[in-house]
């Protein structure tokens, strides 16, 4: 039975975690610093990150560029979105199969509507989402109310709508022209901009440092242990010191010379928003805590009046709601809706979660996990990429890191202490 963890406290509260049981032979500075679990499995991942990104560089000469950097970024952005609920479904021992082909028939739908029936991109997006929330509303009844296991059920789905994505129209490619539904895939006219990036930088920095003054504010009003000052005041400086750097590095690409630099692209600000509004969820309402207790135990989640069903069924339908704001921006950044949208997407988010370290068993994983999960996949395919890799070598060896970071997720719980069956 995997065992129901607590939320990590770390530096930004847009950060959400949830950490396994800590070893009995706990390091006493690591318990003074009060470094969790989860604090350590995510500082792993940043570093080979971190080596990864240096490696490609070296290797390249090419991947730690503006440009390189920009493109990844924007490319992350809808593997990020999806990932995030994903993880959460994973957290409460179900799986979705089924994300890329409803992307897909999202998608094309979206685009069928504005250019064959003329609608407009906001009236023919909530139409995309009324389908969605119906396949959320259709899946997660099936697995909440009746029983059947959601493998099935989304193993069904990945083959029925990615048939409907085809049948909305008769698998013809659907153009995108209006500009400000482009702009939300990026693009030259897709970023923020260097003044705007600088806002957007210097307020979230504002925010984390408000929010490590609040939490330890809250700690010393409840009478909890501080980390010492020192200490989060060097990781609030960390955070707010890649952030700025990842601001600025964005603004120094420009498309052309007479062009200012691009900034944050639009895509990269919507993948933000929807990690904190994910990590407030999970950090800050009963349904966050729901989900972890469901995942721990679902029989003692249910004998203490949890409302397990509905819970489900609202996982499915917060699924539903990403999927198609992934189908949005994947749609404007492509120009156009085909029926091939979005395939394989059900591997790379999943595989996203689990590098992020999200427990397969459930009831434990983070968002910010998933975040740099979605990181490290981006990064090897285009490190790989930029290093000449055929596709099918490339897919090899993705395959197999995912393999890997399940056996390191099996290893470091076993060490940490954390019951891992």
């Amino acid at each position: 039975m995997q065992v129901s963890s607590v939320p990590a406290s770390t530096a930004p509260e847009t950060a959400p975690a949830v950490s396994g049981a800590v070893a009995p032979a706990a390091v006493p500075a690591a318990q003074s610093l009060q470094v969790s679990v989860q604090d350590l499995r995510l500082a792993i991942m940043a570093g080979v990150l971190a080596a990864m990104a240096i490696v490609f560089h070296v290797g390249t000469g090419s991947f730690l560029t503006p440009e390189n950097l920009y493109n990844i970024a924007q490319q992350t952005a809808v593997v990020g979105i999806v990932s995030t609920a994903v993880a959460l479904i994973i957290v409460a021992r179900q799986i979705d199969l089924s994300v890329g082909s409803v992307m897909g028939v999202v998608g094309v739908l979206v685009a069928f509507l504005m250019y064959t029936h003329g609608w407009h991109w906001v009236a023919a997006s909530f139409a995309g989402l009324a389908l969605a929330l119906c396949i959320g509303l259709y899946q997660g009844w099936l697995t909440a109310y009746i029983g059947v296991p959601s493998f099935v059920v989304t193993l069904g789905g990945l083959m029925s709508f990615r048939g409907a994505a085809f049948l909305v129209a008769d698998g013809k490619t659907q153009p995108i022209t209006d500009p400000v539904f482009l702009a939300l895939g990026g693009g030259i006219d897709g970023s923020l901009g260097p003044a705007w990036s600088w806002t957007l930088g210097i307020a979230l920095s504002g925010l984390l440092v408000w929010l490590t003054a609040a939490r330890r504010r809250g700690a010393r009003q409840h009478g909890f242990p501080l980390r010492p000052l020192w200490w989060d005041g060097l990781l609030t400086g960390f955070f707010i010191a890649v952030l700025l750097a990842f601001v600025a590095t964005l603004n120094a690409y420009r498309i052309t010379d007479e062009l200012p630099g691009q900034g944050v692209p639009i895509p990269v600000v919507i993948w933000a928003a929807v990690v904190i509004a994910v990590a407030f969820l999970v950090r800050r309402t009963r349904f966050g805590r729901y989900v972890y207790a469901i995942g721990g135990n679902p029989e003692a989640a249910l004998l203490v009046g949890i409302p397990v069903r509905r819970v489900m069924l609202k996982l499915f339908l917060l699924l539903s709601l990403l999927v198609t704001v992934a189908a949005i921006v994947s749609v404007a950044r492509l120009n156009a809706g085909t029926n091939s949208l979005g395939t394989n997407m059900e591997l790379y988010v999943i595989a996203a979660a689990v590098i992020g370290g999200v427990a397969l068993s459930g009831g434990s994983g983070s968002v910010l996990g998933s975040v740099l999960g979605a990181l490290i996949i981006q990064f090897l395919d285009s490190g790989l990429l930029l290093m000449d890799v055929s596709i099918g070598k490339r897919m090899v060896i993705i395959g197999q890191v995912l393999i890997v970071a399940v056996v390191f997720d099996v290893l470091f719980r076993r060490w940490t202490g954390e019951r891992v069956a």
